[in-house]
């Protein structure tokens, strides 16, 4: 049978969703762990704010299956906005698809309509496949090492 597939912007309804693939998502990361009310605050904030970013959903068949955060900040080096693209997950029984690769694709594409110059993202070292999966999208690995402090 066919899928519905579409790729769009979140609204409320989506954020339920959206922290259940969150709650899968740092399952799978070492350096975070679940917990539903930051994951719903957090999707809020930036969903209420669009200056701040844009949340991505991946539907299939209408329901929510996967989607990706890019965030922006400034760039001194580049003179103007850039993106930190987080949370990109599609949901375990979607994956092998090609939905993640469209997902991403999607993001790049709606930044360069924006004129933005850099997408940057942060993977766990140890995961390989998703290291994979985003040089066979065209990232490339920084000389930057990642350096974090708890306030």
């Amino acid at each position: 049978p066919q899928m519905n597939t579409s790729i769009d912007t979140a609204n409320g309804e989506d954020l339920e969703p959206m922290a259940d693939l969150l709650a899968e998502l740092f399952t799978l990361e070492s350096d975070f762990q679940p917990d539903r009310t930051k994951q719903l605050t957090g999707l809020y904030l930036i969903l209420e704010n669009p200056t701040i970013g844009q949340l991505f959903v991946l539907r299939i068949d209408g329901k929510v299956a996967g989607m990706a955060n890019a965030l922006f900040t400034i760039s001194t080096a580049e003179g103007r906005r850039v993106i930190l693209l987080e949370d990109v997950i599609v949901s375990r029984s979607y994956r092998g698809q090609g939905f993640g690769r469209a997902l991403v694709e999607h993001v790049v594409r709606w930044a360069t309509a924006q004129g933005i110059p850099r997408i940057t993202l942060l993977s766990d070292k140890e995961n390989h496949s998703a290291i994979a999966f985003y040089e066979a999208l065209g990232f490339s690995h920084s000389a930057m090492r990642v350096l974090r402090r708890t306030a």
